[in-house]
């Protein structure tokens, strides 16, 4: 079992940046793969990016070069940077850890981009 808690979103300016953090307890944090995902008003929740325990990432098209995905296993936490923040990026961002047939979501932060 793990649980999930999410942390730093907010409203900011077109152009902005902010950090996200998901902080996990109740597992071995290490072996799960952790992912951002994202959810916009009457749109299905998307993958925004996604690091394995090895430590490879990967980025939704709409992000790359925007975002960045990291974990620090020491403080069973992963972050996403959000650089050039745009209004299309306003959503409800949530944290999930994946492991076999075992996932698990946070209860999401808001993400507001003012244009």
């Amino acid at each position: 079992q793990v649980q999930l808690v999410e942390s730093g979103g907010g409203l900011v300016q077109a152009g902005g940046s902010l950090t996200l953090s998901c902080a996990a307890s109740g597992s071995i944090f290490s072996r799960y793969t952790m992912g951002w995902y994202r959810q916009a008003p009457g749109k299905q929740r998307e993958l925004v990016a996604r690091i394995t325990s090895g430590g490879n990432s990967n980025y939704a098209d709409s992000v790359k070069g925007r975002f960045t995905i990291s974990r620090d296993n020491a403080k069973n936490t992963v972050y996403l940077q959000m650089n050039s923040l745009k209004p299309k990026d306003t959503a409800v961002y949530y944290c999930n850890a994946g492991r076999g047939l075992n996932l698990y979501w946070g209860q999401g932060t808001q993400v507001t981009v003012s244009s």
